[in-house]
């Protein structure tokens, strides 16, 4: 199910799907539909109430001294650069890995709201910009972020976690705009390669009777499950993407 982002009005539509579990690919808000399927789950942290864990603490340490700046949405080299490393090393022979330079500036500079690419960045040595380790495409909505595409260096020396502070720095950002939420797209319970976002809490998810707390008891289920499964993970199936679909920049195109 999709419709497309278009017009004066762009923003508040996008605003309106999302609270229903849609996504922004490109100008396009899309919906997972599958017969006899409701696996892909919208998922959404409370900003306001989130307090770090003792893992998330030592990881919001570990690259405290990252550079961190908000950009318009503006394909670069670097950025694309970056994104490649990621797809080979996270997502072979996934639905992203044959994006060329003009596929990623079609995902990152087409859009009709308002959108901007955070960079995270090794610190600055003579004057010049550090290494860019980490970027994430995101749109403010009237009710929180939502982190549309994410990727980093999956091998920074030294350190492990770096996509999990991309999020955490979101959180951060939410709370110091007000934004009570910070989407973070579909998850589908089992799946190992989504698990990553159970470890956010409060986190929200939705059904058919709307927005609703996952338990404690059963988040700590997940974790824990996470925990004694950590490093298992294969390639991404052929043809996906972080959220568990297909490739919508080229299926809309």
């Amino acid at each position: 199910m999709f419709t497309e982002l278009r017009g004066a009005h762009a923003d508040q539509l996008n605003d309106a799907l999302s609270r229903i579990g849609f996504r922004r690919s490109q100008n396009v808000a899309y919906r997972p539909s599958c017969i006899d399927c409701r696996a892909c789950v919208s998922v959404r942290v409370v900003g306001q109430e989130f307090r770090p864990s003792a893992s998330q603490k030592r990881t919001l340490k570990a690259f405290a001294d990252l550079e961190v700046t908000e950009c318009r949405p503006w394909a670069t080299a670097e950025q694309f650069a970056l994104l490649q490393l990621y797809l080979g090393r996270r997502h072979p022979g996934g639905g992203m890995a044959a994006m060329d330079e003009m596929d990623f500036a079609d995902m990152v500079e087409h859009t009709a709201v308002s959108s901007f690419v955070i960079e995270y960045r090794e610190p600055s040595t003579d004057g010049r910009p550090g290494r860019l380790v980490a970027a994430c495409l995101t749109d403010r909505q009237g009710d929180g972020l939502s982190m549309i595409y994410s990727f980093y260096d999956p091998e920074i020396e030294g350190r492990s976690g770096l996509g999990n502070f991309v999020i955490l720095d979101h959180i951060r950002r939410a709370c110091q705009a007000g934004l009570p939420y910070v989407y973070l797209g579909y998850w589908v319970a089992g799946s190992e390669r989504m698990q990553y976002k159970v470890r956010f809490r409060p986190l929200e998810r939705l059904g058919p009777d709307g927005w609703r707390r996952m338990a404690d008891a059963e988040q700590d289920e997940f974790i824990a499950s996470v925990t004694c499964r950590s490093g298992t993970a294969g390639p991404a199936p052929e043809g996906s993407v972080k959220d568990g679909g297909t490739d919508l920049q080229k299926q809309f195109a």
